[in-house]
């Protein structure tokens, strides 16, 4: 199992895609990280399934 992984999302505010790391060795995290490009708060739900691939729910924070 890798102890991290990138992964690409899309903003929820400006559509940008980004690039994520994403900690594997955590099963189930929330928290909040900004866009690199329009500097808005998102907010991650991640879920790493057995395999260790991380599933992330993104949205706006304040949703």
């Amino acid at each position: 199992m890798e102890l991290s992984d990138s992964i690409l999302i899309n903003c929820p505010y400006c559509g940008e895609q980004i690039e994520l790391e994403i900690d594997c060795t955590i099963s189930q995290q929330e928290y909040v990280e900004d866009c690199q490009v329009c500097c808005q708060p998102i907010s991650l739900r991640v879920t790493v399934g057995e395999e260790g691939e991380p599933q992330v729910e993104v949205r706006r924070e304040n949703e």
